[in-house]
């Protein structure tokens, strides 16, 4: 029998106290994106795919993921056209050819949360993030770092054996939201330098969350736990970018 909550109850007992831990990764990112959203904002969600996140078991980040109602409108935008069922938008636009189908600096915040791993053009892919963006707009990005023990090991796998994998791992995932990665732009470097070529202001840190992707074991569990304590910044599982584009400035 697999181990259940008590396992990841056993090492965040805080999670007790709201249905997360204090090294929630969609927690921490999300927060970050709501401190400057306000009821003016135009959102775009970048990659929005059905809307996972309103099947969130945890009011709090279910809440915190989910925009809509408390901006002025929720974008979405995907490669994928079933995306456009997502209850979490206001409305939806295909990007075909690479393309974001809004007109330049029209957006006042927008996001990609597990989406740079997944793009071959990461030069296109931002310069298109920085022209929708309005002068002073927020860009955030979440994607896996490459140096971590999940980055390589998804390297080493075949890419089409990803499906099977992470049925294992993330029973709950649908096999129709697993996409093929390239990882052209998944290192703190990588991912730093291709934002500060469309002239974005940006910070890229890594973060470290509880490892549910090893819940199956509670000996791999155990070992997930050390690596987050004590892993260097420079291995830790995912990134962090939080980028501007500059005021009175042209980009």
């Amino acid at each position: 029998m697999s181990p259940g909550p008590e396992l990841v109850d056993s090492w965040y007992p805080e999670r007790s106290f709201g249905g997360f831990t204090h090294v929630d990764g969609t927690v921490a990112f999300y927060s970050r994106i709501n401190a400057v959203v306000d009821p003016t904002s135009i959102v775009l969600d970048i990659g929005c795919g059905r809307g996972a996140a309103s099947e969130d078991p945890v009011p709090w980040r279910r809440e915190l993921q989910i925009l809509r109602g408390r901006c002025a409108r929720v974008i979405g935008a995907d490669v994928d056209p079933a995306s456009a069922d997502n209850p979490a938008i206001d409305e939806f636009h295909l990007i075909e050819h690479g393309i974001i189908p809004l007109p330049d600096e029209s957006v006042d915040v927008a996001y990609a949360d597990f989406v740079v791993e997944h793009v071959t053009d990461v030069d296109m892919f931002f310069a298109e993030c920085a022209r929708v963006l309005k002068r002073g707009g927020s860009l955030f990005i979440r994607t896996p770092n490459v140096w971590s023990y999940m980055g390589v090991v998804s390297r080493l796998v075949p890419g089409r054996f990803h499906a099977r994998v992470l049925a294992r791992l993330q029973p709950t995932r649908k096999s129709e939201d697993v996409f093929p990665t390239v990882y052209r732009c998944n290192t703190r470097g990588t991912l730093r330098r291709a934002l500060e070529r469309q002239h974005l202001l940006c910070v890229v840190q890594t973060h470290e969350p509880e490892p549910a992707y090893l819940s199956f074991s509670r000996f791999f569990y155990a070992l997930g736990v050390m690596y987050e304590r004590y892993a260097p910044r420079a291995i830790r599982r995912t990134l962090l970018a939080y980028a501007r584009k500059p005021a009175g400035t042209d980009v």
